[in-house]
């Protein structure tokens, strides 16, 4: 890698960043911590205690243009109109813009958002019969076109907010390799929806990445991400469980990392418990580099460490210490690669 692509990587990507969600429900409180734990790569974070609204689906609902949905018992179902629900997550994402706004004044370099991809939506928004989005081919073509279009506005409001910022959006795809092997299960719990065509899911993704002209990320914390689909699809980055990778995903990755895709490993757990030493967190990223015979002085500029998932199950000192500890273990993976 020259040195003038190197530095042209840390000016799209800091060290290390969080994955999403947060506990508790003081955005303000919550901004100035994930400010101050990652000055280089802040992100807006979610923080789903607040009720139904602030979780993942309902917050990208609150996005989408001429595409409306209420809470029902089994989950989030299409409105004809835009009801309580709907305006509370919009309500709620106002709230957290204004205070990462506050905390980024001035701040100039990479900024994460995170809102939830097409797949993991189709398979969690129900149609008016309650059946998922999933399993109608029009339904998903009409959420896929909402989305980009709800994405787009929602990344010129940021950029207005916090000018300096050079924007990463993340796609939230945990349900992805479901949707891909048709184990994503019907209302009825008895059967399973077939499996969307490699081909359908790609063309979805490859739409909604392309509204940004930055950085656009995937984030799944499920086993056997698809990697060589997602930077197909345009993804410049994969977030993942580090702990859940096998054999079989080694080579894909290998040829992700030569082809410029960034990796932002989840070494730290997302859950309360003892945090070991920063160097040891990242071990296993340097084992990996070895045995794919990659040169470990690119791994400061290929990997960007972070929690295995979002924080919401976590204490609010363990969620501190977790940010923390991931911008110690950047710092250890970047001054000893080998």
């Amino acid at each position: 890698m020259s040195e003038t692509q190197a530095e042209d990587d840390r000016v799209l990507w800091g060290p290390a960043t969080g994955v999403g969600s947060m506990p508790g429900g003081d955005a303000r409180e919550t901004a100035k911590t994930v400010t101050g734990s990652f000055e280089d790569f802040p992100y807006l974070a979610e923080l789903p205690a607040r009720g139904p609204g602030a979780d993942m689906i309902g917050r990208t609902i609150g996005m989408l243009v001429d595409l409306y949905a209420h809470v029902e018992p089994s989950g989030w179902r299409i409105s004809d109109r835009p009801g309580r629900d709907t305006k509370r997550a919009r309500s709620w994402m106002g709230e957290d813009l204004d205070a990462l706004e506050e905390f980024t004044q001035g701040y100039e370099g990479p900024l994460k958002v995170q809102a939830v991809g097409p797949w993991t939506l189709a398979a969690a928004l129900e149609l008016h019969g309650g059946e998922a989005a999933l399993g109608d081919a029009g339904a998903c073509r009409d959420l896929v076109g909402s989305l980009a279009e709800g994405l787009h506005e929602h990344l010129a409001d940021l950029r207005r907010r916090i000018p300096g910022a050079r924007v990463v959006l993340q796609l939230d795809e945990p349900s992805l390799t479901a949707v891909l092997r048709g184990h994503v299960r019907t209302a009825s719990g008895y059967r399973t929806y077939r499996a969307v065509d490699r081909q359908v899911v790609e063309s979805a993704l490859r739409e909604v990445i392309a509204v940004h002209d930055g950085p656009v990320i995937v984030h799944s914390c499920a086993p056997d991400v698809p990697f060589a689909l997602l930077r197909r699809s345009g993804a410049s980055g994969v977030s993942f469980d580090f702990s859940l990778l096998t054999e079989r995903d080694e080579d894909t990755i290998g040829e992700a990392v030569e082809a410029g895709t960034r990796l932002f490993a989840g070494v730290v757990a997302s859950t309360d418990g003892p945090l070991s030493d920063p160097g040891g967190s990242v071990m296993g990223v340097r084992t990996l580099w070895r045995r794919l015979g990659l040169n470990p002085g690119t791994l400061a500029e290929s990997v960007v460490i972070t929690p295995t998932c979002g924080l919401a199950g976590a204490s609010p000192a363990y969620a501190r210490a977790a940010l923390a500890h991931c911008a110690r273990a950047a710092r250890s993976l970047a001054d000893n690669p080998e």
